[in-house]
């Protein structure tokens, strides 16, 4: 695999600490760049949060596209977008936390009031919901 290429990893397989990108070169006229760069947010993702952005920005936001890309019910999808922001650093303050959570709390009661689902589902997305704050 001479031509194979791979992301670099944030961390240290040694001591856990962040890495530097030090080298930079173009591929197509062979410039090369040598510093302290810093890496882009995205790049100390990992793979996991990176399947679920992407996940997420094809099913253009849409929870309930992106629960059923995944298979997963709406608080695992809710988990894995604030594990997401978290992993980027855009998590919330505690007040726009507690707006979050009674959002979600009222989706799932519209969602079950619409019969989208039934009492059961919707007893245990809340619970979910409780469990996962």
């Amino acid at each position: 695999m001479a031509n194979a290429i791979y992301h670099a990893p944030a961390q240290c397989p040694v001591c856990g600490h962040s890495t530097t990108v030090t080298r930079v070169r173009c591929s197509h006229c062979g410039t090369e760049l040598t510093g302290e760069f810093a890496p882009c947010r995205f790049c100390k993702l990992e793979e996991k949060h990176l399947r679920f952005i992407e996940t997420f920005l094809r099913c253009r936001g849409s929870i309930k596209e992106v629960e059923r890309a995944l298979g997963v019910s709406y608080p695992t999808v809710k988990n894995m977008l604030d594990a997401a922001l978290a992993a980027l650093g855009l998590d919330q303050r505690p007040e726009e936390r507690a707006q979050r959570e009674k959002a979600e709390k009222a989706e799932v009661l519209s969602r079950l009031a619409s019969g989208e689902l039934d009492v059961e589902a919707a007893i245990q997305a809340l619970n979910q919901l409780k469990g996962g704050a």
